[in-house]
């Protein structure tokens, strides 16, 4: 993740229940140039209590059902995992439990990612933490207090840690966006930072990454059309297609320093475009040059503009004929 910016495709539960949706959301993301595919692995009877109440933005079933209904089994996983494998991007799957943790150490998860709603389960975050695996943590929800504990918990044992502004809203609208909080984060943390984006374009990611951004995360389906919590506030392939494409151009810029103390490569351009001193009219030998006489114009082959101050007041070397692209032979010591 240190050599450039790691773009991650949250499906999460988009895939609602299907593993061949699951499948197939992976090739799209693959296909669109993300570095890895995100889910979320939900153990409804480990997680939530069947009467708990369902988010604002989506209400189309019990919490507890849908978490139910839409989770995969252990061989489902590892079978996730394989054609994250396959198609040559990481698999990642944030945990809600200690159980969805332990089911993820038994497939062989490289890197956690911690939700914006576990940031107070320090319990949680201590058996990741334990690990000794990176660790990309949200922090939609959290007040630097519970962000500042959250972090602490996870260096007693190590440092491989991205923290990630987010916003809780679904969808953010751009002024809660949010990345002077990154910005703080870096400076508060010393940490490599990212950001978790729920508005509805690209734009938000291609700001963070011009800012320096490590890591960047965005929800991804096929179709805003589909039926779940994150489809409506996801990111469609076309979209996140030129997000990759917007973040690479940028980080290419980013990495790739100009040196404005040498113009030397534009030697053409400035011939074509600059200006030079040029007789306006005839200049008999011995004449003084003056602005009368001695004007600016295109190529910039000659004696440049730049020294118009400099040649004023001096005379004619020779005979200069009108139209004349001035030159130091043309001009008396």
């Amino acid at each position: 993740m240190a050599d450039r910016i790691h773009i991650i495709a949250e499906v999460g539960s988009v895939h609602d229940g299907s593993l061949g949706n699951a499948k197939k959301l992976i090739e799209a993301a693959a296909a669109c140039g993300v570095d890895a595919v995100k889910f979320q692995t939900h153990i409804a009877e480990a997680e939530t209590l069947p009467d708990a109440p369902m988010p604002p933005y989506f209400k189309g079933e019990p919490r507890f059902d849908y978490f139910k209904r839409t989770g995969f089994s252990l061989e489902e996983w590892r079978e996730l995992k394989q054609h994250c494998q396959a198609n040559k991007v990481e698999f990642l799957s944030s945990p809600f439990s200690l159980e969805a943790l332990e089911l993820l150490e038994q497939i062989g998860v490289a890197t956690y990612k911690i939700p914006s709603g576990e940031i107070t389960n320090l319990p949680l975050l201590e058996q990741v933490a334990q690990t000794q695996k990176p660790v990309l943590l949200s922090s939609g929800m959290s007040s630097w207090e519970e962000l500042d504990r959250a972090v602490e918990t996870i260096r007693r044992r190590h440092d491989k840690v991205v923290v990630l502004q987010c916003t809780s809203e679904y969808p953010c609208p751009y002024e809660q966006v949010g990345l002077n909080v990154m910005l703080e984060m870096r400076k508060r943390y010393g940490l490599p930072v990212g950001l978790s984006d729920h508005t509805l374009t690209p734009y938000a990611c291609l700001a963070a990454a011009a800012l320096g951004a490590r890591v960047l995360e965005k929800h991804f389906t096929f179709s805003r059309l589909m039926y779940g919590s994150d489809a409506p506030h996801s990111l469609e392939p076309a979209q996140l297609a030129d997000l990759v494409q917007g973040v690479r151009a940028i980080e290419t810029m980013l990495n790739s320093p100009v040196d404005k103390s040498d113009a030397s490569r534009f030697g053409e351009m400035k011939r074509i475009f600059e200006k030079s001193l040029v007789s306006l009219a005839f200049i008999p030998a011995g004449a003084d040059l003056t602005p009368q006489v001695v004007g600016i114009k295109k190529p910039g082959s000659g004696i440049p503009a730049a020294r118009f101050h400099e040649v004023m007041g001096k005379k004619a070397a020779r005979d200069i004929p009108a139209g004349h692209l001035l030159s130091a032979e043309d001009i008396a010591d």
